[in-house]
């Protein structure tokens, strides 16, 4: 049995915080020897790393029981669970100011992410969230992301899918749970993106739910605005101070792209390649005392 340095586990008080909502053994099956815990960090050491499964040291375990893990709890909903858990406890410390900034990434998808079977697998997306793009065979993540660089949801696509109509998808997946009983928390105070979202749909859907919209207006929209003269109407309004924060969302993408299972594709499937993501996102979340 080889030995590993304890670098990127789980720190006590993250384990203290996690364990609560981690789900009960099932009562069927062939046993767990290794604890939870030791598995976990299996699990976060392969997304820290992004090597293969069978090359997760022994410490943690037999890989295949260390797989078994995260991938069972990808299918009972567990790594998701605890994203949106770990959303909920920040907002209520007031660790979320609900100023929320939209990007997408690209990801290069592995050779070892190519070749999943086409069956159905609930969530699955047919294409697998791959496709061609200038990166060659690529996955993209579209996500919104607070100041505090927190990220709030995020959804996959395939690599060459435009980034403009994903931005209405990636916020209606903000479900910040409340203390207590009542309905999830939804709507951001406003909204910041780029020059790659100000279509006339993105606002008007900015403007039913009520949410500010802090987004520019490319020059052919400036242009064609100045062209219609009187019948072109007013430019949208742009905070530019507020808009200064933007580059949340990017350093937000910079911190899960440390992780190196997270910066390249290696999952076959979308919804193993989901629970990855929100694993390198339960790792960098840092409990308050």
């Amino acid at each position: 049995m080889s030995s590993v340095s304890g670098r990127g586990d789980l720190t006590d008080r993250q384990w203290e915080r996690l364990r609560r909502w981690i789900p009960a053994p099932a009562a069927t099956g062939r046993p767990i020897t290794r604890s939870r815990r030791t598995l976990f960090n299996g699990v976060a050491w392969r997304v820290r790393v992004g090597s293969p499964w069978r090359d997760v040291p022994e410490t943690y375990g037999p890989w295949p029981t260390v797989y078994r893990l995260f991938a069972t709890w990808q299918r009972l909903g567990t790594w998701a669970l605890m994203a949106k858990l770990i959303l909920a406890l920040l907002d209520a410390a007031h660790r979320l100011d609900w100023t929320v900034s939209v990007d997408s990434t690209t990801v290069r998808a592995h050779q070892a992410a190519a070749g999943a079977r086409h069956r159905p697998i609930p969530g699955e997306p047919t294409d697998h969230a791959l496709g061609r793009s200038r990166g060659g065979w690529t996955t993209k993540i579209h996500l919104a992301a607070d100041t505090s660089q927190t990220v709030m949801s995020f959804k996959l696509t395939a690599g060459q899918r435009a980034d403009s109509p994903e931005l209405g998808p990636v916020l209606d997946r903000i479900k910040v749970p409340r203390p207590g009983a009542g309905r999830p928390r939804t709507r951001p105070h406003r909204v910041l993106a780029d020059k790659g979202y100000p279509s006339q749909a993105n606002r008007a859907y900015l403007r039913e739910r009520g949410i500010a919209a802090v987004i520019p207006d490319r020059k052919d929209q400036q242009r064609n605005r100045k062209a219609k003269g009187r019948l072109g109407g007013r430019p949208p309004a742009l905070d530019r101070e507020v808009y200064k924060q933007r580059n949340t969302v990017e350093r937000a993408i910079g911190r899960l792209k440390r992780y190196r299972a997270v910066s390249t594709r290696f999952d076959k499937l979308a919804v193993r390649y989901e629970a990855t993501i929100q694993v390198a996102i339960i790792l960098d979340w840092k409990p308050s005392s």
